[in-house]
């Protein structure tokens, strides 16, 4: 177990108290988006969790330590930082024994949830297998493989190989859950040409599908894939030659490894004109709002079963 875990006050009353939680990630704030967008998204996320009667639970690391919960006040100054990691799994004793700060991604965030016992995840998009080197592969699959928990999504980031990336899902046998829809939603955009493997309507009707999932013996996420709200997206056939043109750029810059999602993501805003930021703004707090209402009917499943 990690030695040094901090848990907000508030977190720690909702988990005594057994009511909805909803964990955050935090490398959208410290390298998806510029300052001051950073700092307003974070806290309009928290707001959109309480305001479906749930508890946000933002994890970072701060000089070491591993936050479960921020303050309004540690999230500005995670938003302020000029130095901080993009901490993985593989990150965690990097960033402990340099004492340092870092936004922790979807693995990342998966890796604390375990720890702190929340069953509940809201982000934008996953990783997955890189269009430029198949053997490019987000550590986030392999977390959602082996992380027993619900993580909502807007599909994976459309710069990725989503058919590959899927494909990797199925053989590691995590659900695909489509959120009212029978399409993977490609980030940016609400269609993908591509199948989930199930679909739901409700929140409760989510919830019983993973009680089902994990009732089986596998110990796999469920990732639920929410689709952008319609008055934010963006046609697949605007994004796809974007997207194609910021990859080139990035292969002939010779970026790679870390580098390549941050630099993708911010040309295609730029050649955009900040559509795209304006997508990813409204679909994270999409998802926000979804998992905070799938964490309130997790709670009520489980009240209904111990009464």
């Amino acid at each position: 177990m990690i030695d040094d875990i901090y848990k907000s006050p508030a977190v720690s009353r909702v988990t005594k108290a057994n009511l909805p939680l909803v964990a955050l990630e935090s490398t959208v704030i410290t390298h998806g988006l510029p300052h001051p967008h950073n700092l307003q998204l974070a806290r309009d996320m928290e707001r959109a969790i309480r305001d479906e009667g749930a508890t946000p639970a933002t994890i970072a690391f701060l000089d070491g330590c591993l936050h479960i919960g921020l303050s309004d006040g540690e999230l500005e100054r995670l938003a302020n930082e000029k130095e901080t990691y993009k901490v993985g799994p593989r990150d965690f004793a990097t960033v402990i024994t340099n004492e340092a700060c870092g936004g922790t991604t979807v693995a990342g965030t998966m890796l604390a949830c375990k720890h702190a016992g929340i069953k509940v995840f809201a982000t934008g998009g996953i990783g997955g297998v890189h269009r430029e080197s198949s053997f490019d592969i987000s550590a986030d699959l392999q977390a959602l493989a082996t992380t027993p928990m619900i993580v909502v999504c807007a599909g994976a980031k459309a710069i990725l190989d989503l058919p590959a990336t899927l494909e990797y899902l199925e053989t590691m046998n995590v659900p695909v859950v489509g959120y009212g829809t029978e399409e993977f939603p490609a980030f940016f955009s609400r269609e993908s040409g591509l199948e989930v493997s199930a679909n739901v309507d409700t929140s409760e009707d989510l919830v019983e599908f993973a009680k089902a999932h994990w009732n089986t013996g596998l110990q796999s996420a469920v990732l639920v894939a929410n689709p952008i709200p319609a008055n934010a997206a963006i046609a697949k056939s605007k994004m796809d030659p974007i997207i194609k043109q910021a990859s080139q750029e990035a292969q002939e810059e010779g970026i790679h490894g870390k580098a390549v999602t941050p630099f993708l993501l911010q040309r295609i805003n730029e050649l955009t004109d900040g559509e795209s930021m304006r997508a990813n703004l409204a679909l994270l707090l999409n998802n926000a709002r979804l998992a905070a209402r799938i964490a309130q009917a997790w709670r009520a499943y489980e009240r209904r079963k111990a009464a």
